[in-house]
């Protein structure tokens, strides 16, 4: 390391975090409230503290500097001053070494210790009692990265597909092709991994367009888990908002930041180069540091009035909008700008195509509630960079008021748990009318037809990481999440599935048909439905979790793809793909407007619904519980007879259909009962049980 310079130069207040730049570094900190920042350099090993600087400042709440002379690789980690009293919001404790939040680069292993905390545990003043001991030794630090060649952009090559032909497969990165056998041991688990060619076979085969993955950004265990030699397999609990995952990248590259770096981006532009998209999701809703009995690790010690969400009659204390302890208050100027600064480095530096919100409303949270005219989505939607990626709203947060279905801004499409649950319910138990299917099949338009949003703003599912997946959908009643270590008290109760006669594994062949039909039914649903389609990755191989609906802390078998069972499940391999293909061949499945109630009306495409005797649905039809099947007719706008007719029977017994405007010919039936054949108009048609038919009108 070249001599540490004896001052540090004024340098610029932007950008934030520590740059190369101009044979130096620049180093710029937000902290509205602290009276001086230090700059603490350390040695290449990050043990032993070389030399503090304080940065100049603060103009417009920023702290600045510039070391001369040296670049990347340099380790180095702040110290804030400022008052302690925890009454009013500040818990500034310069024994404590805070993590840069720009950190591109984070150097060390964390380990929870007791030094990290900014108060003395076990002190009769709890959480108000100041800690003096020092942590540097085992903190975190951050090292100046390398910058990126910008002059070829990741973003070069990237594919945009159509928003009405999206099809979303959410997966976890590790759980993927942790149990591949078509893809090298020691790529496993990687972001390698899953840009490998079994793996974009595997996608490409299904027809899915867009790889939604769970969080991919550093995260660290939170304490409870580290007690029970657990880990956060999800990876909802981020620290490293600028730094992809090194537990996700290849054993050699794990220690290298800069590696990992770079084969997250080489993953991202290997997709790229077979059409696939990559959209990551984001968790600006809170941090590992937790309540007001968490650690001082980065953002609580630099500014925690200004970071964090603070209950108003008490600023010791926390909003815990996010159910994990603390809030981050996007509401802030300099808090939006570290959003959007995050967001633009995955996006301009790393080339992903968009992003999943985790408990979306926090980011429009201001002081009266949620607004979807919030600063920061009106940012948000103003940035040219992230004007042509994908945006999509978890639409539910943990506060009061926190589930805003359906009121996200511009862009936005959202997650539609009102899908999963109808469609659920109604193959399941029948237990929902015909009207409230058809609704969520059309893209929920009760929800989304509003402000010149279209159908694709519905995300439609069944399953995802969180609940149960659809094997246990069908196989259990109740959830098994005792291997979390909370004796089943923790994952969502009342969840919306049925095991058909045996709860969990069986060999009894009637209950295994059952499941087999029912699954193969939900999935033609959701992927014929109007909107954009989401798989949970696994649900094509028939994968389970035993029953853990909340397997959030099981980085093991559990959740890791069962690919020894995708010889068995080809069929169902098979069914989602050539459900895809059915969608891609006929517009009139994945429409871009909303359909009109009748031929003319806006002259657009229109739909008409029809029950068993091949009658237009009527009033009392469709309050009709005790009959579940029905049908849909779909007609272009410029046809004079309809081209598509959808046919629903939930019962466990077959149905006779009258059809109209045939012949027909029969392109799909979950049932796998029937042969492809015609169907003459107005004969008695025999729909299977517990089935949905796709037929076209044969010309």
């Amino acid at each position: 390391m070249n001599l540490l310079p004896e001052k540090l130069q004024e340098g610029r207040h932007e950008p934030l975090g520590a740059v190369a730049r101009d044979g130096g570094i620049n180093f710029a900190v937000f902290s509205e409230h602290a009276q001086q920042i230090e700059l603490c350099i350390f040695d290449a090993s990050g043990a032993r503290e070389l030399r503090r600087y304080p940065l100049h400042g603060p103009h417009d709440g920023i702290f600045h500097g510039f070391l001369p002379g040296l670049g990347p690789g340099l380790v180095y980690g702040l110290r804030a001053h400022g008052p302690y009293e925890p009454m009013q919001g500040h818990r500034f404790n310069p024994h404590k070494l805070l993590l840069d939040p720009y950190a591109r680069e984070i150097f060390g292993r964390f380990s929870w210790q007791a030094e990290h905390h900014g108060y003395e545990q076990g002190h009769p003043d709890g959480p108000r009692s100041l800690d003096s001991r020092d942590n540097a030794v085992q903190a975190l630090k951050a090292r100046v990265a390398e910058p990126l060649l910008a002059a070829l952009s990741p973003r070069l090559n990237a594919p945009r597909h159509a928003a009405t032909d999206v099809v979303l497969y959410e997966v976890h990165v590790k759980g993927f092709s942790m149990q591949h056998p078509g893809i090298a041991a020691g790529l496993r688990g990687t972001y390698a991994g899953l840009a490998s060619p079994a793996a974009i076979e595997h996608f490409k085969s299904l027809g899915v367009t867009t790889l939604s993955l769970l969080p991919v950004q550093y995260c660290i265990d939170e304490p409870h888990l580290a007690e029970r030699d657990l880990h956060n397999y999800w990876g909802y609990n981020t620290l490293g908002f600028f730094c992809p995952d090194p537990r996700l990248a290849q054993a050699s590259h794990r220690d290298d930041p800069s590696a990992v770096l770079q084969e997250f981006r080489q993953m991202v532009q290997t997709l790229h180069q077979h059409g696939l998209e990559v959209v990551l999701d984001m968790v600006y809703n809170h941090t590992p540091e937790g309540n007001e009995f968490g650690a001082t690790i980065s953002f609580r010690g630099l500014d925690n009035k200004s970071w964090y969400r603070l209950v108003s009659d008490d600023n010791s204390r926390y909003e815990n909008l996010s159910g994990c302890g603390n809030t981050l208050n996007c509401a802030h100027p300099r808090v939006t700008q570290f959003v959007l600064d995050s967001l633009r480095f995955w996006v301009g530096e790393l080339g992903v195509d968009g992003f999943r919100f985790d408990l979306a409303p926090v980011l429009g949270r201001t002081a009266h509630g949620y607004d979807p005219r919030a600063a920061f989505f009106t940012a948000l939607r103003q940035d040219p960079l992230l004007a042509g990626v994908h945006l999509i709203a978890e639409p539910w947060d943990a506060g009061y008021d926190g589930y805003q279905l359906g009121r996200f801004p511009g862009r936005f499409i959202e997650w539609n748990d009102k899908f999963r649950d109808t469609v659920r319910d109604y193959w399941l138990k029948s237990g929902v009318g015909r009207g409230e299917l058809a609704r969520r099949f059309m893209a929920s338009s009760d929800l989304f037809q509003h402000g010149q949003r279209r159908p694709q703003a519905s995300v439609n599912f069944i399953a995802v990481h969180d609940g149960f997946v659809l094997a246990d959908v069908v196989s259990y009643m109740h959830k098994h999440n005792h291997q979390n270590g909370e004796d089943n008290r923790d994952g969502r109760n009342g969840e919306l599935s049925a095991n058909f006669g045996a709860e969990g594994p069986t060999d009894h062949p009637v209950i295994l048909a059952t499941r087999a039909r029912v699954s193969r039914a939900m999935l033609a649903t959701l992927l014929l439905a109007q909107g954009t389609p989401m798989l949970c990755a696994g649900d094509e191989l028939g994968n389970s979790q035993g029953g853990n609906n909340n397997a959030y802390c099981q980085d093991n078998p559990t959740t890791w793809l069962a690919w020894e069972q995708a010889a068995a499940s080809d069929s169902l391999q098979a069914l989602v793909a050539e459900l895809l293909a059915l969608r891609r061949q006929e517009p009139l499945l994945h429409h871009g407007r909303w359909f009109a109630p009748s031929p003319g009306d806006a002259g657009d495409a229109c739909l008409t619904w029809f029950n068993p005797g091949g009658h237009q649905m009527q009033q009392h039809d469709w309050h009709d519980s005790g009959n579940h099947a029905f049908g849909a007719q779909l007609r272009a706008a410029t046809a004079s007879q309809p081209r598509l007719m959808l046919i629903f029977n939930p019962e466990p017994q077959t149905r006779a259909f009258t059809l109209h405007h045939g012949p027909w010919q029969l392109l799909f039936d979950s049932s796998r009962e029937l042969q492809l054949a015609l169907i003459a108009e107005s004969s008695p048609f025999i729909v299977p049980a517990r089935a949905l038919l796709l037929l076209r009108r044969a010309e």
